[in-house]
């Protein structure tokens, strides 16, 4: 018998998803918006993302410009940034806000290298937690009889080789992200 473990790869999947999304945060020493995904902003009595309420361009490699569509958010998302882990400070002209960002030193990029590692290694364990509950499900079903104790070692092989896959994955994202810093 064939123990089914779609609902976990979907799982594993869906942390890779999340480690891009992190990784993706982390800027590298150019502009990129998406380093802004996870500002928030209080409108009208709710936190709102800052691509949300305003329109953020790109006029050159290392500037951004947010545009709020509303001028009275200027106050909120330059706050906003500025407790953010950004590390970058805003500049306010009145009508728009401008991110400069400096080119990257070697004490920055040891740091963002830290924060990329401790990002994966949570992948990992998100994984190694994920592959425990399928160890568990595969006990569990080995104790109702549903599998021979063959079907369970078999089971819990490829759940082992299931993981070994995506973990491979996560230090692939990782070496890729480490080398984007150090290139910078």
């Amino acid at each position: 018998m064939k123990v089914d473990f779609s609902e976990y790869a979907r799982k594993m999947d869906k942390t890779l998803d999340v480690l891009a999304d992190n990784f993706g945060a982390v800027r590298a020493g150019r502009a990129n918006a998406k380093v802004l995904d996870r500002i928030t902003v209080e409108y009208y009595g709710s936190e709102t993302p800052l691509n949300g309420v305003a329109t953020i361009s790109s006029p050159d490699a290392r500037t951004l410009v947010i545009q709020p569509w509303d001028t009275k958010l200027l106050r909120e998302i330059e706050k906003a940034i500025l407790i953010s882990d950004l590390g970058i400070n805003p500049q306010n002209d009145g009508r728009v806000i401008r991110l400069n960002f400096p080119q990257l030193t070697e004490e920055r990029r040891k740091e963002l290298t830290k924060q990329v590692k401790k990002y994966a290694e949570d992948a990992k364990v998100a994984m190694r937690n994920l592959r425990r509950d399928g160890m568990d499900y595969v006990k569990n079903l080995k104790k109702k009889s549903e599998i021979t104790e063959d079907d369970q070692k078999t089971a819990e092989k490829d759940l082992q080789d299931m993981l070994d896959k995506y973990i491979k994955k996560v230090d692939e994202a990782l070496a890729a992200k480490e080398k984007e810093l150090m290139a910078i």
